[in-house]
């Protein structure tokens, strides 16, 4: 159909040339068009208007209302493949385009009806922080946000317990440095006492917790963008910015990324984003913080104690203290003294009580099982000695030859052989024969050769220089061979007689 200013250039171009096929010719189009375009004018023009076209019915327009009513109650999720074969039952025996068709439009009629009209939030400076958790990697993922400033704080946990959320909400309050009005959180279990009339209660422990720091703990509606939009993005960019490269890294170097190393690259994360232009707002979060900070409430003087409490432990003689059923090495100048245990972050902190120095720090371990660090110790811990500790006077007199001597004592003991004690005093009176070098050459050799009985000593001497002298695999042979006269091989030719004769010219 054409358009009113196309129509109108038809008969601009009719009233031009006179004739239909000019006018075809200057707009573009066919003389039919231009004849029937025309006529419809004069038409109008006389008053004689042709009745409008009756609209004929569609082939959907029995199931039409079993279409809205599926639609309806499926809040515009259901799809035309699941409501097609009750149609066709209902009697439509149309196409499957023309039934998307119309599952397309009762769709988009009934959003047009149901919209939730939402509006952008309008936050004021130090009313909310919102708080979410995430969960990539193995790991959790506590993110929080200061609604008007946008300045942002991300940390790692290996849990979402009360506890852990809380002392992230205490780390996150400290890092701003002020408390706001309301900290704003999802349904959170671990938060959440019960559910009332859709209003949550909040549980005891979270409420002593928000009386201490001064906030009011709120939390969103279910299905709530509008009070939760801003951390779930914050949500979804700290995984795609965050989390995604540094477990991605990992991935390719074979490691695997353990809770404090995730909360080193979420501080260097942190710093750097705050210290960036924020896109909704067009200014850095740092800086609009510094302007919030004036209307937050002054931090509590003292940290409230979140976790189970700190226990004393007794340091034992092998410089470590036990807890819940693991050991946990502390310097060995505290052996006797008297420890405090405290849990913090996965890790147990190990603090002397008189100056209050945390004097070691531990992951907590399964029971049964050790924490041992080298340093408290003075160092890595020594190889076992299994080797020989001389009591009579013959042993001493035996093992003073060297460490020839004991390799000779360890080999013997270790084939069986019981007469060693009695055949060391044979040993020692035919090193006073032969002498104490050949003595320990000889047993360098039986060592060597798996020969240790004083039998096989005595006959290594006795051989004296005659006994070949192995080398390690790998060196060279050096011999002095005699040197013979050649000849070239001229001297070997094949002469014949004919070619002996010198033919005269």
């Amino acid at each position: 159909m054409k358009s009113a200013k196309e129509r109108m250039d038809i008969i601009s171009a009719y009233r031009e040339v006179g004739s239909y096929r000019g006018a075809a010719e200057l707009v573009g189009t066919t003389h039919k068009t231009v004849k029937r375009t025309i006529d419809k004018f004069e038409a109008d023009q006389a008053g004689n208007t042709p009745p409008p076209r009756a609209e004929r019915e569609r082939n959907y327009a029995a199931v039409t209302d079993l279409v809205a009513e599926r639609v309806d109650k499926s809040q515009g999720r259901i799809s035309a493949k699941r409501i097609l074969p009750i149609a066709r039952k209902a009697g439509y025996a149309g196409s499957d385009r023309n039934f998307r068709r119309l599952v397309a439009e009762e769709k988009k009629r009934w959003r047009t009806d149901h919209h939730r009209g939402r509006r952008p939030a309008v936050w004021a400076p130090g009313d909310y922080l919102i708080i979410d958790w995430a969960t990539v990697g193995g790991l959790h993922l506590f993110c929080a946000v200061m609604a008007y400033s946008r300045w942002r704080f991300a940390a790692f946990a290996t849990d979402e317990k009360a506890t852990t959320t809380m002392a992230l909400i205490a780390e996150a309050l400290a890092a701003v440095g002020g408390v706001p009005r309301k900290v704003l959180a999802d349904r959170m279990a671990c938060l959440k006492g019960g559910v009332v009339a859709n209003v949550v209660i909040p549980t005891p422990d979270y409420v002593r917790f928000a009386a201490h720091y001064g906030f009011a703990p709120d939390f969103c509606h279910a299905n709530d963008p509008q009070s939760k939009g801003v951390v779930e993005n914050l949500v979804g960019y700290a995984q795609r910015d965050l989390a995604v490269p540094l477990f991605t890294e990992a991935a390719i170097a074979g490691t695997t990324v353990d809770v404090h190393a995730a909360n080193a690259a979420a501080k260097l994360w942190c710093t750097e984003v705050n210290a960036r232009i924020h896109s909704e707002i067009c200014a850095i979060p740092n800086d609009k913080l510094d302007e919030e900070r004036g209307l937050l409430t002054p931090l509590p003087s003292l940290r409230l104690e979140i976790g189970p409490p700190p226990v004393t432990r007794k340091v034992d003689r092998l410089s470590c203290v036990r807890f819940a059923s693991a050991r946990y090495s502390v310097p060995v100048r505290l052996i006797g003294a008297t420890v405090t245990l405290v849990q913090t972050e996965g890790r147990l902190v190990v603090v002397e009580p008189a100056t209050g120095e945390v004097v070691a720090g531990h992951d907590l371990g399964q029971p049964g099982t050790a924490s041992v660090l080298d340093e408290h110790y003075g160092g890595a811990r020594p190889a076992p000695h299994r080797g020989p500790r001389p009591r009579t006077t013959v042993e001493q007199q035996f093992c003073a030859l060297g460490p020839e001597a004991e390799a000779f004592l360890v080999g013997a003991a270790a084939i069986g052989n019981t007469r060693l004690g009695s055949e060391l005093e044979i040993l020692l009176a035919l090193g006073a024969a032969h002498g104490a070098e050949l003595l320990v050459a000889a047993l360098t050799r039986a060592v060597a050769f798996r020969r240790f009985r004083a039998a096989d000593v005595r006959s290594i001497l006795a051989a004296g220089a005659g006994a070949p002298q192995p080398r390690p695999a790998g060196d060279a042979l050096i011999l002095d061979l005699p040197t013979a006269p050649t000849r070239s091989l001229e001297a070997y030719a094949i002469r014949t007689p004919a070619a002996d004769t010198q033919v005269p010219s």
